[in-house]
């Protein structure tokens, strides 16, 4: 059997704890699987029901906060170096930026056979400044030499970590999308359509709206409210608004929503925090936006086409390999307000548009990012690292 050791940055809504709960959950028995993972922010919300519902129970490892904080992170290498000393594992496969650092380290200060690193979001730009980026690429470089394989999940991105940041070879780098259990968001969904606009009165000729995702600077709920703000008086449609998530950002943000709902009578926001059970919420809506400045793979878009829902995102990180342009969404520039705002609009007035990428979303993800599929290239990578490693021993 063999034995995987897995580490999360956090369990927070979004395609990392997917990703780790998937490949935990459904590798087979040819696998042994422990998930360690750190604590939650506070504004995220507690996303551990997504790991406990497919039957397992994380670890929760306190020392592992997202910010750095040295005392925190040299606690986090030392209980990991336990870990590994006690499970023997014979894979660390480390999760995202913060995990991939600690993890990664702990693993190879423990001599354990295969080190592996998938990246999801990253903090190569948008987050921090030019001496910051600087600092963290040189440390994933270093990193780098130390992992026998790099997983990045999609083309794109690995384009970027080879050719633009030079953070590894091509040969280390393999691409492997994310994947999810989507059949739930295509099933029963003129029911769920009904049931969701009467909870929240959304009449049958208004057009809902979503952005999903935690108030925070990089996913730019404030750009996507002044695009609002510029349509509602180009439009006679009805639009509510849901902003699904919540952050630091929600004081700003519901000044600015009451702004805009106090200057026009057609449009309205609703603020719902986080909901769990997104797949009940999304046949709802007309239109899932997404505006941010960054992203790895944006579940939200993913889970939205398997609902048959339109999309609209900015072009940034691995949309273009999960959205058709023009075929399931539109695809917008890196944000512009006024570009941002018509493309927008344009799905508002146009529903012939609407119902036609509604009708090919679905069969456009649902092969390329379930979890079978995820689990079955993870398989293969595990046994060719653990393959080589075994045939350079004996050499």
């Amino acid at each position: 059997m063999i034995k995987v050791l897995r580490i999360i940055n956090r369990f927070n809504l979004g395609g990392p704890t997917y990703n780790a709960t998937f490949l935990s959950a459904f590798m087979g028995e040819e696998f042994e699987t422990k998930l360690y993972g750190g604590k939650h922010e506070e504004h995220e919300g507690d996303s551990l029901f997504i790991p406990e519902q497919y039957g397992l129970q994380p670890v929760i490892i306190d020392a592992l906060a997202r910010h750095i904080n040295i005392g925190n992170d040299r606690a986090a290498i030392k209980e990991i170096r336990t870990i590994i000393r006690e499970f023997k594992p014979d894979i660390v496969h480390a999760h995202a930026s913060k995990a991939g650092a600690i993890g990664r380290y702990a693993a190879y200060k423990e001599n354990v056979p295969v080190i592996v690193h998938t990246f999801h979001g990253y903090v190569f730009h948008s987050y921090f400044g030019a001496l910051k980026t600087t600092l963290y690429k040189g440390i994933e470089r270093f990193l780098a030499q130390r992992t026998d394989a790099i997983v990045a999940i999609s083309d794109i991105q690995k384009n970027e970590l080879v050719s633009i940041h030079k953070i590894a070879k091509a040969r280390k780098v393999s691409v492997i999308p994310l994947g999810f259990d989507l059949n739930k968001f295509n099933e029963n969904r003129g029911e769920k359509r009904t049931n969701f606009r009467e909870e929240y009165q959304v009449e049958a000729d208004d057009i809902a709206i979503a952005l999903i995702g935690r108030f925070a600077p990089i996913k730019n709920h404030l750009g996507f409210i002044k695009s609002i703000n510029k349509i509602a008086r180009n439009t006679e449609k009805k639009c509510v608004v849901f902003l699904i998530g919540d952050g630091e950002l929600r004081p700003e943000i519901e000044i600015l929503t009451h702004q805009v709902e106090e200057a026009h009578d057609n449009i309205r926001f609703v603020l719902t925090s986080w909901i769990k059970d997104v797949d009940r919420v999304l046949p709802g809506l007309d239109i899932v936006a997404l505006s941010s400045f960054n992203e790895g793979t944006p579940v939200s878009l993913i889970e939205s086409q398997a609902a048959g829902v339109p999309v609209l995102s900015t072009d940034v990180g691995g949309v273009r390999d999960i959205v058709k342009d023009g075929q399931t969404g539109v695809i917008s520039p890196p944000f512009e307000e006024e570009r941002f705002a018509n493309d927008l609009l344009e799905l508002i007035e146009n529903e012939e548009k609407r119902h036609f990428m509604s009708q090919n979303g679905w069969n456009h993800v649902h092969e390329k990012f379930h979890y079978e599929r995820l689990c079955s290239d993870m398989g293969k990578l595990y046994r060719e690292l653990l393959n080589k490693k075994q045939k350079n021993e004996e050499d």
